[in-house]
């Protein structure tokens, strides 16, 4: 049987991006799982924050601002604060998420969210922009008309709300989360920032659980 672990996250989630070593590395040691088809990663969306072209208060850019050097302080991730200095930031980050199913289309999700985070974290361009959206995916090789025409195709089906919807209904209600499902059975991985290993050793057992 097929175990599949579910990666539920935001590309503009600033905890995703300071995750983002340690999820490597957690997939890293499950690379022989996964050559042997014991195991697929799938990504779901999260969904942080709906569609809005109002412009953000200044107590919640502050708020986030901290939380970005929260996390600098805690795991040593790397963060331009030029944004909250040269964007108009809004709370919208569904454009960003229909961006990264457009990818995922053309199995470049990992890619387009990597883009994302960079433009956002390091580059301080707004991803809740459409114009740094078609940049990011011309950026790792996609077409920049046929990705517009995606993303408005994404948006009008309402894709992104169905996945955020399938995620809630299994309890994926923060982001980064992780569940792994075997059969019909689903066991939420706690998340550890720091240290993939006790990730691991919980994916590990429970496979070893349902096949023993």
């Amino acid at each position: 049987m097929t175990a599949t672990l579910i990666y539920c996250y935001d590309p503009m989630c600033s905890w995703c991006w300071g995750f983002r070593p340690t999820w490597i590395a957690l997939q890293k040691a499950l690379a022989k799982r996964i050559d042997r088809e014991e195991l697929v990663i799938q990504p779901m969306l999260g969904g942080l924050a709906p569609d809005s072209d109002v412009p953000m208060p200044e107590a919640m850019r502050q708020k986030l601002e901290a939380t970005w050097q929260h996390i600098a302080s805690e795991l040593g991730t790397e963060f331009n604060y030029e944004f909250w200095r040269s964007t108009e930031p809004r709370r919208s980050t569904y454009p960003a998420n229909r961006a990264c199913l457009v990818a995922r289309d053309k199995n470049l999700e990992v890619e387009m969210c990597h883009a994302i985070q960079q433009a956002y974290y390091l580059s301080a361009k707004n991803p809740s922009d459409l114009n740094v959206l078609a940049d990011c995916a011309e950026q790792i090789g996609l077409n920049r008309e046929g990705f517009l025409h995606s993303m408005n195709y994404v948006q009008q089906q309402a894709l992104l709300e169905k996945e955020v919807e399938s995620a809630r209904n299994i309890g994926l209600n923060s982001f980064p989360s992780l569940a792994l499902l075997t059969g019909d059975e689903l066991l939420h991985i706690p998340i550890n920032y720091q240290d993939h290993k006790p990730m691991l050793a919980l994916i590990e057992q429970r496979l070893k659980q349902v096949n023993d």
